[in-house]
């Protein structure tokens, strides 16, 4: 079967195989697109209530059996030292090189039982590090849901919903019947949700109040619909949001979901690595998009202490990459800043589509990401001075914003350019014929919403 590997030996370096996938924008599955408009489902994670339906997008894993504690703490950079029964943690992995691969979301659920939930890289990194290891761990694997089903029936394990913002508690407490206990920011307990008995993770991507619910795949419709219907009966402005408005959320919240994954580069286990991934893997059908190129594709990689993960990792233990983060630690490292365009450069932009000529890249609403990882060149007196990660528009602060990490002298309230469009043209399919624009950006908090910022607790986003 054909690898990473064969598909990387075909091109000149990674980059150039990344940069020209024809993978098309990206997608997550299933969901519709709007339920109403995502203006106004964006406006409701702020204002009254969110319904996101995170069944499809992302891949879910079971680790179990006796060693899966030793395991996951070796393969991660965090502690499990107080990791508790009915916790939470954002798992981080990295490589050797103390390169970041991704990340989930891994819960506790008894002494030696495991579930992590979130995007192929992590996932996959932790099932080759079942394979090649002696641990004593068994492996279930639930992959996302197909991007193009084509009438194909669709079946999860789980369902997985989130019910986010100021009125989140009010449909709790109709769903359940009464008042529902407090539970501690990732925490998990059990609520009622009509006649069936859920698990809750105390979470918010937005910084708004909100659980996380999953059950049964079987239950979907039946969950769905208690929660739509106790909206409606208790007056409550419950908004479900599609597929448009749910990624931009994290622009005002400060995660950066989509790192490109630090693996097309390294020896010895990285060799092996690329030699066991497929080539129909996220890795190697993935691409990158933006106006920074490099023939060297560690440019692109990041580490956890520009990511503001720092504080995550576990000293005490030995995991894959602890050496090489020991000595990080001490270097001059980047750091993680929200980006926010100007105005009249953005509509600068948006204009050059309606006038004759080569325009500039068209920015998509309200996301314009067109490619698996961006990489915008941001710029100050005609040096690259960061990268600008994740973009979106957000209706609630009437702003383009971006996510990503700048050198240690840059500081808020600085005005950068962002280099918007690609600096020649290339075989993705998400790509027009286009030209490239400065746009101005001013240096902002991280996270960039205050309610993400005053309501998060023990997390990256209050740490940084």
């Amino acid at each position: 079967m054909a690898s990473l590997s064969d598909v990387i030996n075909e091109y000149k370096n990674p980059v150039e195989m990344l940069r020209n996938s024809e993978i098309g924008m990206y997608v997550y599955p299933v969901v519709a697109p709007e339920f109403t408009n995502w203006r106004d489902e964006q406006r409701a994670w702020r204002d009254s209530v969110v319904l996101y339906d995170q069944t499809h997008h992302m891949d879910e894993l079971t680790v179990s059996g006796p060693d899966a504690a030793k395991f996951l703490e070796y393969v991660g950079i965090n502690s499990f030292t107080n990791f508790q029964l009915h916790r939470a943690k954002h798992f981080v992995p990295v490589t050797p090189a103390g390169h970041v691969i991704g990340d989930m979301i891994i819960f506790r659920e008894t002494e030696n039982k495991f579930v992590l939930v979130g995007r192929a890289p992590t996932a996959n990194w932790v099932r080759f590090q079942a394979a090649i290891g002696k641990w004593l761990v068994q492996i279930t694997h639930d992959p996302r849901s197909d991007s193009q089903p084509d009438g194909k029936a669709i079946y999860r394990g789980h369902y997985r919903f989130q019910i986010q913002g100021p009125d989140a508690d009010k449909i709790f407490e109709k769903v359940n019947g009464g008042q529902i206990q407090e539970v501690k920011f990732f925490h998990v307990d059990w609520i009622k949700i009509g006649s069936r008995r859920v698990q809750a993770l105390r979470h918010g991507m937005a910084g708004a109040p909100g659980l996380e619910i999953w059950g049964p795949y079987a239950d979907k419709n039946y969950i769905q619909s208690t929660i739509l219907q106790a909206a409606r009966d208790i007056g409550v402005d419950l908004r479900q949001v599609g597929s448009r408005a749910y990624s931009t959320n994290t622009v005002e919240s400060g995660w950066i979901p989509s790192p490109l994954p630090g693996i097309y580069t390294g020896s010895g286990m990285m060799q092996e690595y690329r030699d066991w991934l497929s080539a129909e893997s996220y890795e190697a059908i993935g691409s990158i998009g933006g106006s920074y190129v490099s023939e060297n594709i560690e440019h692109y990689y990041v580490n956890p202490f520009e990511l503001g993960y720092g504080f995550y990792i576990g000293w005490k233990s030995e995991f894959i990459g602890k050496h090489a983060l020991a000595k990080l630690k001490e270097t001059n490292n980047r750091k993680k800043v929200t980006f926010e365009w100007n105005r009249e450069d953005v509509l600068k932009v948006i204009s050059s589509g309606f006038e004759p000529g080569v325009p500039y890249k068209w920015i998509d609403f309200p996301q314009p990401n067109y490619a698996s990882s961006g990489a915008d060149m941001v710029v100050h007196n005609g040096s690259m001075v960061g990268m600008s990660m994740f973009n979106g528009y957000s209706f609630n602060e009437r702003c383009m914003l971006s996510l990503g990490v700048v050198n240690q002298n840059i500081n808020e309230g600085d005005v950068l350019t962002l280099i918007w469009g690609e600096p020649d043209e290339t075989r993705k399919t998400s790509t027009e014929k286009h030209k490239q624009a400065e746009i101005r950006v001013r240096v902002a908090s991280t996270p960039y919403s205050n309610e993400a910022r005053e309501n998060y607790a023990e997390s990256w986003r209050t740490s940084s």
